[in-house]
């Protein structure tokens, strides 16, 4: 099959405008339906009441219903006394009808009443209408209480049902069928026993047709179509014939041999759009296939989000005429350089929290298929196409993805990786107020930086002096000179080779690493079981040169564990717990001690006194030791500096 290459890429803008502009007249339709049932709809039309409310004059107080004349002249000097038997004053409750004749309520607060019963006494008089709600006070029947266009919400459900409308007119859900393509593709169901190699869950329809319900509309997910010209083909005719309003197919939008949506469209239609200059999003297609909307999406995770978002849930609420809130943006400097390409808009997802007076913002890696850096992210970074990236320290303008209260509540933890700092994580957000922590893993010295830099709330660290033995004071001493520095240790954990179940290559210690065809998978500089590893080399007297796979390097416990068990490598360094959760095996090598470093001015605030209270709860602790490879023995303990 000949590729489809993409010739006239546009900007975000303008395919926006060229999208948005040949279905400018698109609406959905109308229907009538229960006002009980009408929050989040759009009116087709005005609405106005049927009934007045209140519809007869009540008492907005208790007290003693009157004619507000009988009481004029009644003063401190001169009490006037209201008869109850004679009906001249009569007791009424808030809410209660105004009794016939009857222009004002005296509160009860105001009144004395007598020890028979038949009379009050009162000492300033009501003028009248005085605490009675009259009849039409808050809606009067046939005014207009909702115009054309107005997008409902919880209160105003209240407002139709007390103006008398038990139906009204709205505007139709657009129906968005999302079409999931892909020969690779599986149903998850609960007798699926595992994943066969080469097959990947489909997931993506389902995030998709969320988004489309978030927006409004009713969102339909139809079995998935294989890799088949004829099929996809024939699938999206069907689904046109019927009362889709948009349609979606995910997957096969790119330039690759078997990618033959635009194809499909072209053939069938026409292709407004085919590649769009956005990272990720590029291989988006919008086009127009009987004079409705069809959107080829990319199939990679984030790629259709970030589409959908763009180009679809914009479409969707001008269909329904509504106006989209624009996000709310607040100024954060940079933790890390965060480079682009030029001549791509790229949207970055980070992880914000504030740091003293300023907003902290840390980029997450990239990747269209990482869709976890998505439900991590706390914020948006849009980098114009004009831009090779932004700097560190640089401020910038950050999209919330969250209210702003939760960004300011956000820990910004840093540095080394430890599988307890996901458990921390859980007990803080159980906590009121919940202080979440996002935790990225630059490496213990990395940690180390940050600190320095103002660019975290806490940093986790294990480095080894080798020249006596101890654990971060050292150098804290060399790169936060004088600096206010408080060390909580969190845990003792063991570090060792993790292998396969079994131990094939039966590795024992370091000697093994340099066996014939022992492939091994490294930490990155500056993490602390780099310098355990590199620190244990040089005591034996071994040559890192010698091992395979030494340049090769991830950023956390549990990617080393991955790549052992995937057989990418036959070992590599790190913690016990790792090797736990994924059933691996474990050959103990040192155990080391794992601080938490927090800058002396932020050890009082509330979230960094929550982690200090978390960790010192047999709770929590008893959880750790549970993990495997761990002691508690000194957590939430304060190391000397």
């Amino acid at each position: 099959m000949q590729r489809k290459i993409y010739l006239h890429m546009q900007s975000r803008q303008e395919a926006q405008e060229r999208f948005w502009a040949h279905f400018s007249a698109l609406k959905t339709g109308e229907e009538t339906i229960s006002s009980r049932k009408a929050c989040g709809r759009v009116t087709a039309g005005p609405v106005s009441a049927k009934y007045s409310s209140p519809s007869f004059h009540s008492a907005a107080m208790d007290g003693l219903a009157v004619r507000a004349e009988e009481t004029f002249g009644a003063s401190d000097e001169n009490p006037l006394s209201l008869r109850l038997d004679t009906g001249q004053a009569i007791m009424i409750n808030t809410g209660y009808p105004l009794p016939e004749g009857k222009n004002a309520v005296i509160m009860i607060e105001q009144v004395l009443l007598g020890a028979d019963g038949k009379e009050a006494l009162i000492r300033a008089p009501v003028y009248p209408w005085q605490h009675v709600r009259k009849v039409g006070e808050d809606i009067v029947a046939t005014e207009l209480l909702f115009p054309t266009g107005h997008h409902l919400q919880p209160s105003d459900i209240g407002a139709l049902l007390t103006g008398g409308c038990a139906t009204l007119r709205v505007r139709r859900k657009p129906k968005v069928v999302i079409i999931p393509t892909g020969n690779e593709l599986i149903e998850l169901n609960e007798e699926l026993a595992g994943i066969p190699a080469g097959r990947i869950i489909e997931s993506n329809s389902a995030v998709l047709a969320s988004i489309a319900e978030e927006a409004g509309a009713e969102a339909v997910v139809s079995p998935i179509v294989a890799d088949d010209f004829a099929a996809i083909k024939a699938h999206l005719l069907k689904t046109l014939s019927e009362d889709a309003d948009l349609v979606i197919i995910n997957a096969g939008s790119s330039a690759g041999s078997s990618d033959y949506t635009v194809r499909i469209v072209e053939e069938l239609g026409e292709v407004l759009v085919h590649g769009v200059t956005i990272m990720p999003g590029k291989p988006t297609i919008l086009a127009a296939v009987q004079e409705k909307p069809v959107v080829g999406l990319p199939g990679y995770p984030v790629s259709a989000i970030i589409a959908m978002e763009q180009f679809v849930v914009p479409l969707l609420a001008k269909m329904q005429g509504l106006a989209l809130s624009q996000p709310v943006s607040v100024s954060a400097q940079l933790a890390r350089d965060v480079p682009s390409s030029a001549g791509m808009e790229e949207f970055r997802r980070m992880v914000l929290g504030r740091v003293g007076e300023q907003f902290v913002a840390v980029p997450l890696k990239k990747g269209a298929g990482a869709i976890t850096t998505l439900t991590r992210a706390n914020g948006m970074l849009r980098i114009p196409a004009a831009f090779e990236g932004e700097k560190q320290g640089r401020l910038v303008d950050i999209d919330l993805l969250v209210p702003q209260a939760e960004v300011e509540r956000t820990i910004l933890c840093t540095g080394s990786h430890d599988l307890t700092l996901d458990l921390l994580n859980d007990y803080l957000r159980r906590q009121e107020p919940a202080f979440p922590l996002a935790s990225t893993h630059v490496g213990s010295l990395g940690g180390i930086m940050a600190i320095k830099d103002g660019m975290c709330h806490l940093a986790g660290s294990h480095l080894l002096d080798p020249a006596d033995g101890s654990y971060n004071t050292s150098y804290i001493r060399k790169y936060l000179p004088g600096e206010d520095v408080r060390i909580i240790t969190l845990v003792h954990r063991e570090q060792g080779f993790i292998v396969p179940k079994g131990n094939p290559r039966r590795i024992s210690g370091i000697h093994d690493l340099f066996a014939d065809g022992c492939t091994f998978i490294n930490r990155q500089a500056g993490s602390g079981t780099r310098v355990l590893l590199d620190y244990e080399l040089t005591r034996n007297g071994l040559d890192a040169d010698g091992i395979i796979g030494y340049n090769q390097d991830e950023y956390t416990h549990m990617a080393v564990a991955v790549a052992v068990l995937s057989g990418k490598a036959d070992t590599g360094l790190g913690i016990k717990s790792a090797a736990n959760a994924l059933g691996l095996d474990f050959v103990p090598l040192v155990e080391e001690r794992y601080d938490l470093l927090i800058p002396g001015a932020l050890f009082e605030t509330p979230m960094t006194q929550a982690i200090v209270q978390i960790i010192k709860t047999p709770s929590f602790q008893q959880t750790v030791e549970q993990m495997g490879g761990y002691s508690t023995r000194d957590t939430g303990k304060e190391v000397a500096l």
